[in-house]
């Protein structure tokens, strides 16, 4: 796979003014919920320490960008270029070796566990061992962050949580046992559970991982209406190129330790991806948006 050709500044724009949005690395429009992402870099800390300490490794840096409020934004790479490093690392599962990630110009890193539960919600591709617990329940542990240890929820949270199952078209599953759902239902539970936490901030790790090919599509749309509704900030890393330039309004774009972002008509037009998703066999169709075949010379 080959790298993007011209190097350019983490987080910038590889083409220029793009018909698709004003500004793509800029400020965002309403200043309050999007993520900005400033210097970053992501990576490993040494395990050892002085005065014997080695040097961390670095997967992602210099990241300079833009996640907005309201939209879905992807996030892209070959396997191995750091697309899980950068979200585990964005809400505090590892560590960002340097720079800043606020939202709504606060430092989301420094916040306690709880302050950042409030603000940001994660769906990993860690398989949930939740017991006997029904989707309801596990839809109800998104309220946990704003609960004390005696605490009842009150009917806001009640309809807050029925919400969210609405929302994500599982109401059905409310007493289920999660232990007993599908991939694609369990999927649907867990992400409501996210939502019933009312975050700004929602990332999802590979979310479609194990679903089928429609199961992969709507989850993906629903995604974006979430963005949009909810007016929150999504970012979701995926290996579905093609599913990803059809549905996100940007996309971070990972490869050879640096990110390039903007919309997807834009990265197309650049050539971008398939600067980085090319192969000897395949080539990027920027017209279809798919990957086919090179043709036998």
């Amino acid at each position: 796979m080959g790298a993007v050709s011209s190097p350019l500044p983490n987080g910038s724009s590889p083409y220029g003014s793009d018909p698709g949005r004003s500004n793509p690395g800029g400020p965002s429009s309403d200043g309050s919920t999007s993520v900005r992402l400033t210097d970053v870099t992501v990576g490993s800390r040494s395990g050892r320490r002085w005065p014997f300490a080695g040097s961390d490794t670095v997967v992602v840096s210099g990241i300079t960008s833009v996640a907005r409020a309201g939209e879905l934004t992807a996030v892209l790479g070959p396997n191995g270029a750091g697309k899980s490093t950068l979200l585990r690392s964005l809400i505090g599962l590892q560590p960002v070796l340097s720079g800043q990630v606020s939202i709504g110009g606060v430092d989301l890193l420094t916040l306690s566990l709880g302050e950042r539960a409030r603000v940001a919600a994660v769906v990993l591709t860690d398989r949930v061992d939740a017991g006997l617990l029904t989707g309801r329940e596990v839809v109800e542990l998104g309220r946990h962050p704003y609960q004390g240890f005696a605490r009842r929820m009150s009917a806001r949270e009640h309809a807050l949580v029925q919400r969210s199952l609405d929302q994500l078209h599982a109401a059905s599953l409310a007493d289920q046992r999660l232990m007993e759902m599908s991939d694609g239902q369990r999927q649907r539970i867990l992400l409501a559970r996210a939502l019933a936490q009312e975050p700004k901030l929602l990332i999802l790790d590979e979310p479609t991982a194990f679903l089928d090919v429609g199961a992969r599509v709507d989850l993906m749309a629903l995604l974006k209406t979430i963005a949009a509704t909810r007016q929150i900030t999504v970012l979701v890393s995926t290996h579905e190129v093609e599913l990803a330039l059809r549905t996100s309004d940007a996309v971070w774009l990972i490869d050879g330790a640096r990110l390039v972002a903007g919309t997807p008509d834009g990265l197309i037009a650049a050539g971008a991806i398939g600067d980085v998703f090319e192969t000897e066999s395949t080539h990027f169709d920027a017209a279809s948006r798919t990957f086919l075949l090179r043709p036998k010379p």
